[in-house]
């Protein structure tokens, strides 16, 4: 670990080893006073070409330090990670993001990234702000931060992330919380073992149940008979396996497909189940049947059935084990106990959508039937518990827990296995997708618990607390098997009043947020120096949709205070749309009011990827439409790097673009010529090189926006939006040619550096 006030390394440790930072005026100087004894370099928001703009950004270095944060965000940046929001971006991108806006032209900013840099008179505004990276690296550097979301669940956990946060009073109210409910929920996680020991239940293994069409038998839909596998399989090929004649829990190797029942003595083929794809077949008449469309001609939600468990012995190793009658009475003791609890949870409708359809056609119909009894029991103990917090922000917070917790304790959870994080959460997969074998977690959990509510106090508040008092940025590593170390000492703490109102905000408060429409703001004209933001995309995945999950909790809890009336945090409002009218309209009206509160001399920049070409489209027309042109577009490593849609993807996307905005009236327009080989190419190719050089393998998609970055910024200057457009729409030919040529000098240059290692 490193504090700021310790030289940083001066060779290529301290940045990409195949990167060399660009050549500097030695005659620019930025001002800088000293704070504690050490050297603050103070940036100004003044009129003039910004350091983001320059081609030299350093784009490839900055994309390796937030490889590295990709890799574990809720470690790295755990302030904005305390709850569960899609599309978090980096910290890194953003820190260097701001940054780059505020340093004049000509400014080092992969050395200022390192330096304790400060921007007092600066007021950075985010329309989308989402789990509030732009916001929280705002603060860091001293700015003042201004954040708008239309969803309440993004404005409520960006509240919890950047209030004023007494560490004592919060370790003091989870210890209180402890006292009064922890016992009464861990006696609903206990289990008496074959040799009469009393032991703690980690997890409960269920199966999803269906009758056969034909025979009326109970059909499990195991896709397979193994259900805990080791992460790494090769090196640990030890796997469990329940016996489908008599339920007995067996050991196997991973790739078994003979074994026989330690129990019963019968035989079975472990890696074999009754349900296979979108079918299942009936074990007991051979009978074939559509799953979905069986459940749901039942007319209600899918049954389970217990049929595992995980224990932690109490010399702390792990057992598992079949279910015992004891372990159905004790569940069916929670059912009882929940029946007669008044206001137990929330009963809202779900919504249909493209993100909740999946559920529907489960017949889930309400949020409340995502859990089991004895979920939604402990769920209500803490609740209330929660609720009788006195004070606002320590309720807010513990709230906030409650919900991220949530996102593991339910029946749309799974398990991952041993070797990593056992619970796989309910949104891997960005959609709710029923789980045919869910997961049931100790919600209050053990020491050796995984998404739990005291083991997430731990890994979440705790850690956002100590960042938020210390924060760090990441050092790349000085070469092949080292550590990646800390730099601690360059940023201010998080944590600021966070005024409720503009009024409040303009006399001298640091952080203001508000939820609603960020195409109708109450910011004054000209009152904001930059607006940083990553905007939702063009595309299916609504946010809103899933985020009605924790909203109708949240409620619950806190009550509806104003913005949480409604059942559904769905707005007709919301940029996010996967119709190319709508969300254009959307967008271009929070880049009007954008181009309103901007200074004249002011940025937009956000990120942005997208796949289709109606995607760029709809982004520059959005742009055009409210005033304003591109100055300058780099390509970044964007926040996926182990998310499940990226790996299930053909051709990844691995980078964003940062698009830099001024208003037009700011920028010298011209007519283009439609030259996409003289001005589009040129630019584009020195780009995707500057990243291969650095080591980064590129994807056909990863070119794609490399290249529609650099034509949009060369149409946006056109003199008027028709003319643009019509640029754009006529070189589409010509820019898929582009984007094969630059992707096939890639493949041909790894190809070449293969050959010349393997002489």
């Amino acid at each position: 670990m490193k504090r700021a006030g310790e030289a940083i390394r001066k060779d290529s440790s301290a940045r990409s080893a195949r990167w060399e930072a660009p050549a500097v005026d030695p005659t620019l100087q930025l001002p800088f006073t000293n704070l504690d004894g050490e050297s603050v370099r103070c940036l100004e928001p003044k009129p003039g070409p910004r350091a983001i703009e320059d081609d030299a950004f350093p784009f490839e270095a900055l994309s390796d330090i937030a490889e590295i944060e990709s890799w574990r965000k809720e470690i790295n940046r755990p302030t904005t990670h305390i709850h569960k929001w899609w599309a978090q971006r980096l910290g890194t991108v953003f820190r260097a993001l701001t940054i780059g806006a505020f340093a004049p032209s000509g400014a080092n900013v992969f050395e200022l990234f390192y330096k304790p840099v400060r921007i007092p008179d600066g007021t950075v505004f985010d329309p989308f702000m989402g789990s509030g990276t732009t916001l929280a690296e705002t603060v860091k550097l001293g700015a003042k931060a201004i954040g708008r979301d239309i969803n309440p669940v993004a404005h409520f956990l960006v509240k919890c992330a950047l209030s004023v946060h007494d560490r004592k009073a919060i370790l003091d109210t989870f210890r209180a919380i402890e006292r009064d409910v922890a016992d009464e929920i861990r006696s609903a996680y206990r289990a008496t073992l074959p040799d009469g020991v009393q032991a703690d239940v980690l997890y409960f293994f269920w199966v999803k149940v269906v009758d056969c069409p034909s025979c009326a038998a109970r059909v499990d839909l195991f896709g397979s008979q193994i259900f805990a596998r080791h992460a790494y399989p090769k090196k640990v090929p030890q796997a469990q396996a329940v016996c489908p004649h008599c339920g007995g829990i067996n050991e196997v190797h991973v790739e078994e497909r003979d074994a026989q029942c330690r129990a019963c003595k019968k035989n079975f083929d472990p890696n074999s189940g009754p349900a296979k794809g979108q079918s299942a077949t009936c074990p007991s008449c051979d009978h074939s049947f559509p799953i979905a469309k069986t459940i749901r001609a039942t007319g209600k939600p899918p049954a389970h059935r217990m049929y595992a468990k995980l224990v932690l012995l109490p010399d702390g190793s792990k057992a598992y084990h079949p279910i015992t009658d004891e372990d159905r009475a004790l569940f069916a003791k929670a059912e009882r106990k929940l029946a007669r609890r008044k206001n137990a949870h929330p009963i809202v409708a779900i919504e249909p959508g493209y993100n909740t359809n999946q559920a529907l056609g489960y017949n889930y119909r309400h949020w409340h039937e995502m859990f089991n009894a004895r979920q939604l029991l402990c769920l209500s103990i803490l609740a209330e518990r929660i609720r009788d917090i006195p004070d606002p922000v320590l309720r807010d917070l513990f709230t906030c827990l409650f919900s991220g917790a949530l996102e593991f304790n339910n029946m749309f959870a799974s398990y991952k296995g041993e070797g990593t994080g056992a619970v796989r959460h309910m949104f891997a997969h960005h959609i709710l997708k029923p789980e045919r074998v869910p997961l049931e977690a100790n919600l209050w959990g053990t020491r050796k618990s995984s998404g739990s509510f005291s083991t997430m106090f731990e890994g979440r508040i705790r850690r956002a607390l100590d960042y938020a008092d210390d924060p760090f940025e990441l050092l790349l590593p000085s070469g092949k098997g080292s550590k990646t170390e800390k730099v601690f000492g360059l940023s201010e703490k998080i944590g600021a009043p966070v005024a409720q109102t503009y009024r409040a905000f303009s006399k001298g408060e640091r952080v203001y947020l508000s939820c609603g429409d960020s195409g109708a703001t109450d910011l004054p004209s000209g009152s904001v120096d930059a607006v940083l933001t990553d905007p939702p995309f063009f595309d299916n995945v609504h946010y809103s949709q899933l985020a009605d999950f924790f909203h109708v909790w949240q409620r619950h809890i806190l009550g509806a205070d104003g913005y949480r009336e409604p059942d559904t945090t769905r707005s007709d409002r919301e940029v996010q749309n996967a119709d190319e009218g709508g969300f254009t309209d959307r967008l271009a009206a929070v880049w009007r009011e954008s181009h309103r509160v901007l200074k004249d001399d002011g940025l937009l920049a956000f990120t942005y990827h997208h796949s289709r070409p109606e995607g760029w489209r709809c982004v520059l027309q959005a742009l055009m439409e409210a005033g304003f042109g591109i100055s300058a577009v780099h390509p970044i490593k964007a926040e996926m790097s182990v998310a499940m849609p990226k790996l299930q993807a053909k051709e990844p996307i691995d980078l964003d673009i940062i698009l830099v905005c001024r208003k037009r009236s700011r920028m010298k327009t011209h007519r283009w010529n439609g030259d996409l080989w003289g001005t589009v190419a040129p630019p584009a190719q020195a780009q995707a090189e500057r990243l291969r050089v650095s080591g980064r393998r590129l994807s056909r998609n990863d070119v794609r926006i490399i290249v529609m970055a650099q034509l949009l910024r060369q149409v946006s200057r056109s003199p008027t939006m028709g003319s643009a457009l019509h640029l754009l729409d006529t070189a589409s030919e010509e820019t898929e040619t582009l984007i094969d040529r630059i992707h096939a000098a890639g493949a041909e240059r790894k190809s070449n550096e293969r050959a010349m290692e393997r002489t």
